[in-house]
């Protein structure tokens, strides 16, 4: 109970937003995937290049925003956000009603949409570190984990048992609302938020639009991070297109199934976020992000042996389970040594770097093994990808020799 009151009314609305708009994104689970696949009819290489090409435009949209959103009050940044992507969101079911839904439509919301995502997240990283102790930060992270993990849980088997009954497109219309929602409850924080100083002169911010990249690159420790963090999420988003296609086409599987099958397993990231600081409390913080690393890049594989049917779900969700519980234990423990490496005056620009990186290299893979696939298969391009993430932990294990060695200061205090 300590902990919660520490943490504050201003988190508490903070964490109620992030709540909100995080189920209405699950509840519209690969929403625009399923868009084009069953109302447009898209072919396997059209949804893997409108997967892409939101968030390869989209970055590149969001990389001036970062040192704009450094130098402005980030709760006024966070609420306009989220009303730039309830509008952008809300065209796709008025076109819908006036039969005037289109692929480039479905493109053209991907891209405003991942911009405002990228600067949304740019400005809560520090609002989030302006708002919680040094101390409780992990606890924050785990709390916001959790919340991921429970949200994915619900979302898919309620998005998909909509979809069924209803079209996919009312999925988009709640996750529009959810961050109508959001802007509501970061409103509500309240106190005064002071506005940063801005550093040097007008003329100097082409330099600052890529001081994040700098810090991260010159950073012994989150730099390697850094292409930890991207290659997983790239090679495992990059395969989400993929296994839609063949789990929906092939396969034969419902959308009811197929959101069931990757709501379930979701109850170990819940797990892993819980277990989280325990973890670090006894084994160290290291020690827990090496070996919780380790272990998810381990599952991606057992993908290629999914199959039409009860065992086709009981793979997936089994696969699923053992990467998720990992990458509940690791992402919180990573989020928050993260924010504790970075300066204040950088973590909006740092986040933002990361993201519009991550984005990118998520959009590049996505196009590249949507073109394998429509050469070689879904199923064996997914193959690949999980051989490629069974290489990953090399990086993890460069970073914890620099911290070791090149003594970063900051630690997490748990």
């Amino acid at each position: 109970m300590a902990e919660r009151q520490s943490l504050g009314s201003g988190f508490r609305w903070l964490w109620a937003s992030y709540a909100a708009s995080t189920l209405g994104t699950w509840l519209a689970f690969d929403a625009f995937p399923l868009i084009a696949i069953l109302l447009l009819h898209a072919e396997p290489a059209e949804v893997s290049v409108l997967a892409a090409a939101g968030l390869a435009v989209g970055a590149v949209v969001a990389v001036p925003l970062a040192p704009w959103v450094e130098f402005r009050r980030k709760r006024p940044v966070m609420i306009a956000m989220d009303l730039v992507r309830f509008t952008a969101l809300m065209t796709v079911p008025i076109a819908f009603m006036f039969d005037l839904l289109s692929y480039v439509q479905l493109m053209v919301v991907s891209v405003v949409v991942a911009a405002a995502n990228i600067t949304f997240r740019a400005a809560s990283g520090a609002c989030l570190k302006a708002l919680v102790p040094r101390e409780s930060l992990l606890i924050a992270n785990g709390r916001f984990e959790s919340t991921t993990w429970t949200a994915t849980v619900l979302g898919p088997p309620l998005g998909g048992a909509a979809i069924g009954l209803l079209g996919p497109v009312v999925t988009v219309m709640a996750n529009a609302v959810s961050f109508l929602l959001s802007a509501v409850g970061i409103r509500a924080i309240g106190g005064t938020e002071q506005r940063p100083e801005s550093a040097g002169t007008p003329g100097l911010r082409a330099i600052e639009l890529f001081e994040g990249w700098r810090y991260i690159l010159t950073h012994p420790a989150l730099r390697p991070l850094l292409f930890n963090t991207i290659l997983v999420n790239g090679l495992i988003m990059a395969t989400s297109p993929l296994l839609a296609v063949l789990m929906l086409g092939p396969l034969g599987f419902a959308p009811w199934q197929y959101g069931l099958a990757f709501g379930l397993p979701c109850i170990g990231g819940i797990i892993g976020s819980r277990v989280a600081r325990p973890l670090v409390r006894s084994f160290g913080e290291h020690q827990v992000m090496l070996t919780a690393g380790v272990l998810r890049a381990c599952w991606l594989l057992g993908l290629v042996f999914i199959q039409p049917g009860v065992a086709g779900i009981v793979v997936v969700v089994a696969v699923e389970f053992g990467m998720i519980t990992c990458m509940g234990v690791f992402n919180p423990v990573f989020a928050t040594y993260r924010l504790e490496q970075t300066a204040t005056d950088r973590v909006a620009r740092v986040l933002s770097a990361w993201t519009v990186t991550s984005n990118a290299t998520v959009a590049m893979l996505t196009v590249l093994w949507g073109v394998l696939a429509s050469l070689i298969g879904p199923r064996t391009a997914i193959g690949i990808a999980g051989v490629l993430m069974l290489t990953t932990p090399l990086l993890l294990l460069r970073s914890r020799h620099t911290t070791q060695h090149e003594r970063v200061p900051a630690m997490i205090s748990v």
